[in-house]
């Protein structure tokens, strides 16, 4: 059963039923869904759906030929394979009909690998033949940083002939659970927390069985999809994984400013750099600043803080790499007794933060928050108060930071994954480092809810709000 990515069906059916012809590019990193996705929106449109491998050209070509020439059977009967690129792509404007015509090629970048001079030939023929065409031509990667800037930047031929362009990312939260239907409302947050929003990962989980059963099961124990899945893909993508696993192994445990990384690594600054710029191109790092921080912050190299967008990466380098000699000797029922179970709620809690984010847009999509918000994201910052007539400073983070464009209006939010309830105080030290000159409005997540003192505040506090993780779950975008 295909699941979720509504939005990228979408974009595709609105592609295909304009009236004129189509050039769309669509990518985003390994696993996402991208081949799922179009194999769905394929379906009852007459299509020829081309995945391209690592070949040389002259095979890529033949291949190739052989998927379009299934088109027209009766072609073969003059040719088994086309004689160049040229006539091959000259062969899509044939394939036109009364209904559009889908041509779908998967991982593009590996028939550019074979012959770097592709762009240019699908350019020429784009111009001339395709595209006043009944056709919809869509070219898919998974290489991002060649997609980007490669075949979208304005050096490359086929910069300004795409109709569309259109960057997958891993499902979000609420299309993510679906794949999990027996799981509680908290294993949905812990395992999103664990697996994040890519598809592959979390259809490897039963949710019939336990959260502990399918870590172990799935994740821990050697030979199953997931123990291997990491060094995959950074093999796949880069080079020297040995400094890659280093970075991210700090990353995943803590070390997030660029000097706490390097001190971490002992990596050579001006490398560290280009290291860490290429895992945030593969989609498996962010720099993070915070919400409120001015471009000039953004432009400083010393700003920011370096996290791991893919869930999975940091589950993995937190709890897997780090024990990887006692899995190697399966035990991985004692790395999760030892090392995962007390652990879990903690590590979970930083996905909680960014699903209280997304429950959040929701809101603001639907018009249900005080005032429409147009910044929001973690803050951190040194908060100045006079305390018995002296100036004191201190660092803090607040969890959930949201303003309207005139930052006259704030929300900070304070999200807690933990089994105890969330009391007086916690809201009391929250409003304390609030540091906004504007209206301000407090909005409190809580796994196990909340005590009667906070319930009482917020009866009482039209700028006090109250979600329990029921809310959260049940949220519909």
């Amino acid at each position: 059963m295909f699941i979720g990515r509504e939005n990228e069906l979408k974009f595709l059916n609105n592609c295909y039923e304009s009236e004129q012809a189509e050039f769309v590019v669509l990518y985003g990193r390994r696993r996402v869904g991208k081949t799922e996705t179009l194999s769905e929106f394929c379906k009852g449109k007459p299509h020829v759906f081309y995945s391209c491998r690592e070949y040389t050209t002259e095979k890529q070509l033949a291949e190739f030929s052989d998927a379009l020439l299934s088109w027209k059977p009766s072609v073969r009967a003059y040719t088994s394979s086309f004689a160049d690129w040229d006539k091959a792509f000259s062969f899509i404007g044939e394939m036109e009909g009364e209904q559009k015509t889908v041509i779908v090629i998967d991982e593009f970048p590996y028939m550019c690998k074979s012959n770097p001079s592709i762009p240019s030939v699908l350019q020429i023929i784009w111009d001339t033949v395709l595209k006043t065409k009944n056709i919809m031509l869509v070219i898919c990667g998974s290489a991002m940083s060649f997609i980007e800037k490669e075949l979208l930047s304005e050096k490359n031929p086929l910069y300004g002939r795409t109709t569309g362009i259109y960057k997958m990312l891993p499902m979000p939260y609420y299309d993510a659970i679906k794949f999990l239907p027996g799981f509680s409302d908290e294993e949905k947050l812990i395992a999103y927390a664990v697996l994040g929003g890519i598809p592959h990962y979390l259809k490897q989980f039963n949710s019939k069985k336990s959260l502990k059963e399918n870590i172990i099961e799935k994740i821990l124990t050697k030979g199953t999809v997931l123990y291997s899945e990491v060094e995959f893909l950074l093999r796949q993508e880069l080079r020297e994984t040995s400094i890659y696993n280093t970075i991210i192994e700090a990353i995943a445990t803590g070390s997030t400013s660029f000097n706490e990384i390097q001190n971490k690594t002992g990596v050579e600054k001006s490398k560290l750099s280009v290291y860490l710029k290429n895992l945030i191109e593969l989609g498996i790092a962010e720099r993070e600043f915070s919400v409120l921080s001015s471009a000039k912050d953004h432009a400083n190299s010393n700003k920011g803080l370096y996290n791991l967008t893919d869930n999975y990466f940091r589950f993995w380098y937190a709890f897997g790499y780090s024990n990887l000699s006692e899995l190697e000797n399966d035990d991985a029922v004692g790395v999760w007794e030892d090392y995962i179970e007390n652990a879990l709620h903690d590590f979970a809690s930083k996905s909680f933060e960014k699903v209280c984010i997304d429950y959040m847009f929701c809101l603001n999509k639907q018009r249900k928050m005080p005032f429409r918000f147009s910044k929001i994201g973690r803050w951190w910052g040194t908060i100045t108060k006079e305390e018995n007539g002296r100036k004191t400073s201190r660092t803090e983070e607040i969890d959930v930071v949201a303003a309207d464009k005139t930052e006259s209006k704030y929300i900070l939010g304070e999200c807690k994954f933990r089994s105890e309830l969330f009391d007086n105080a916690q809201l009391r030290k929250l409003k304390d480092k609030n540091v906004f000159n504007g209206d301000a409005y407090y909005f409190l997540f809580s796994l196990s809810g909340f005590t009667d003192a906070v319930l009482d505040a917020a009866k009482q506090d039209d700028h006090l709000f109250l979600t329990d993780i029921v809310s959260i779950v049940s949220m519909q975008n």
